[in-house]
């Protein structure tokens, strides 16, 4: 068993929390100026899904959970599941749907992911930071509707809406950043 100080707690890290399995989604540090300085936290658990605040002192222990990481591709999905290949091996796991629920709209065939496993299960699924994805849906532009910000609605191939530049046109290929699920840039056509 491996604890380590609230303080030292960073984002993205497993926790064991009053029994259960949890994923720190969110860390802010707080000093109140009277008083210990306490670390507020936003946590998953990882049976149920559900997500909660936690207030803790900075120098409080919590159990570290050690998880292998390993980057697997995106296969397919087979009704609920979801299959990954590890691209060395060619071993295929099955995620359940519910684990990926957070990354609708970011699951793109044939792309790299980060899997978090905890004795050989699957815990969590990270999204790579940009991805490439292509404009399946968008209205033309407008020429001189720029009175408010110069954007417009786009659906792309994996159903996931996003805001795009007005010069965006269907079937072009953009970048995303999949934590803000927002525009980057247009795709270079190499």
């Amino acid at each position: 068993m491996i604890t380590i100080k609230a303080g030292s707690i960073t984002r993205g890290i497993f926790l064991r929390f009053y029994g259960n399995l949890v994923l720190v989604v969110d860390k802010e540090f707080f000093n109140p100026g009277k008083g210990a300085a306490v670390v507020r936290l936003k946590l998953k658990n990882l049976q149920t899904g559900r997500t909660r605040r936690q207030v803790l002192k900075t120098d409080e222990a919590v159990e570290l959970i050690e998880v292998d990481k390993r980057r697997l591709q995106y296969l397919y999905r087979q009704g609920e599941n979801f299959i990954f290949i590890d691209p060395q091996t060619y071993e295929q796991v099955e995620v359940a749907g519910d684990l990926l629920a957070d990354l609708k709209g970011l699951l793109k065939e044939g792309e790299s992911y980060l899997l978090s496993f905890y004795k050989q299960r699957p815990l969590a699924v990270e999204p790579p930071k940009k991805l490439v994805l292509e404009v399946s849906k968008t209205q033309e532009a407008v020429k001189g509707d720029t009175v408010t910000a110069a954007t417009k609605e786009a659906v792309l191939e994996t159903g996931l809406t996003v805001r795009v530049p007005l010069f965006i046109k269907q079937g072009e290929k953009i970048i995303i950043n999949c934590e803000r699920r927002e525009y980057v840039s247009r795709a270079s056509n190499e």
